[in-house]
């Protein structure tokens, strides 16, 4: 198969060539080459297809049919490997969940899933991280709502085996009550709010332990710009710490959640537009290591209730090549390159695995975008519901 007249787009930059694939796997990349099958791109992009490290399924309910919905919403979305959430019910955390979760995965052939282990069982209790880690999970994660001496005994496994820590940044004393980001809108809608202090505390206390320990600890959708500086300082004092950021904490306040929209109901909190600004910066200065759709699907039995009752999440994954393109490419806050290297390159190095680049000996796991085609969003759980987006994925 060769795909003619295409914008070859990875870490490296981007050109104009052919790209040629035998048996999935590319053979030659150049101009004008020839094949009996050729696809026309006619300046389409091809980008590597993306990578997500924060994905939920329906409800948090860990079974088949979800798994097989998640897939096809990742394909559609031009996402082609994704992590689940190991706090899914049943949570990852014994060898029997992971087993039937193994199994359950082996029927997405179009989308490559990788799990999480829970480190922390219900009780917070530690989980057998040891077995899981062996039995090919990609990351163990934690929030920090464990105590010292439990986040202490994960450090030491993670230490152990030299994978990355996925570790959620808040604080149990805060967030019980809370529904929304504390502040003007919170205040205005009656509502109990969660303090940035949730996040931003227990940001330094897992850097500490990373430091110590000399671990790697990827914070997952970090909300807050204190954090983003207290993870880039620790970073130019060798500490290997990164941050994952959504886009929807990027693009969107907490003033979505005024009239009680129960589909800006996120974990974390939308921040105040203040702190978009500035995040939006930090975007730009290389500050923040990867992206997410953090997708996380609700029936409307479990989102069209009050506010406080809600569920959180709102749905992203089969729009997400184009609402990153819509909403930080076109306006220019970030390039194309720089998005390949948020949403393919920076994600698959936290799971240890390569991907990013188009070239000779690769497997052609890309996806066409052509930015020249638009549609409207029709989805009442997306926050860009009725939006029209720029850029169609084509599956190749």
């Amino acid at each position: 198969m060769l795909i003619s007249n295409a914008i070859v787009c990875d870490i490296n930059g981007e050109r104009r060539v052919d790209v040629k694939v035998e048996n999935g796997v590319i053979t030659e990349i150049g101009e004008n080459l020839s094949d009996a099958e050729v696809i026309d791109a006619k300046g389409a992009y091809l980008l590597p297809s993306l990578v997500d490290l924060n994905i939920r399924l329906k409800d948090s309910q860990l079974n088949s049919k979800n798994i097989k919905a998640i897939a096809a919403e990742a394909k559609k979305g031009g996402v082609g490997h994704i992590v689940l959430n190991a706090d899914s019910t049943p949570a990852i955390d014994d060898e029997v969940v992971l087993e039937f979760a193994q199994n359950s995965i082996k029927e997405s052939d179009d989308v490559k899933i990788d799990l999480m282990l829970n480190a922390l069982k219900e009780d917070m209790k530690l989980s057998n991280i040891a077995i899981l880690l062996k039995k090919g999970v990609a990351a163990p994660y934690m929030s920090t709502i464990a105590k010292n001496n439990i986040a202490i005994k994960i450090a030491e496994y993670v230490q152990m085996y030299g994978v990355t820590l996925f570790c959620k940044a808040e604080d149990n004393s805060l967030i019980n009550s809370g529904v929304m980001l504390e502040g003007d809108i919170s205040s205005r809608l009656g509502l109990a709010g969660i303090p940035e202090l949730s996040e931003v505390l227990h940001v330094s206390r897992m850097i500490e332990i990373a430091r110590y320990f000399k671990i790697k600890i990827l914070f997952k959708a970090i909300a807050s710009p204190r954090s983003i500086e207290l993870i880039t300082k620790a970073k130019s004092e060798g500490v290997e710490v990164s941050c994952e950021v959504s886009l929807h904490h990027l693009i969107n306040s907490d003033e979505a959640c005024e009239g009680f929209n129960t589909t800006a109901k996120l974990n974390p909190p939308l921040s105040s537009r203040k702190d978009i600004q500035e995040l939006q910066s930090a975007l730009k200065r290389g500050e923040i290591d990867s992206l997410t759709t953090l997708h996380q699907p609700n029936s409307p039995l479990n989102k069209e209730v009050a506010f406080y009752d809600a569920a959180y999440g709102c749905e992203a994954l089969s729009d997400a090549l184009s609402l990153y393109y819509t909403k930080l490419v076109k306006p220019g806050i970030i390039s194309m390159g720089e998005l390949v290297k948020l949403t393919v390159h920076n994600p698959a190095r936290q799971i240890a695995k390569k991907a990013g680049v188009i070239e000779v000996g690769q497997r052609a796991d890309f996806v066409l975008f052509d930015t020249a085609k638009s549609y409207e969003v029709k989805n009442q759980q997306s926050l860009y519901d009725g939006e029209s987006l720029q850029g169609e994925v084509k599956a190749l």
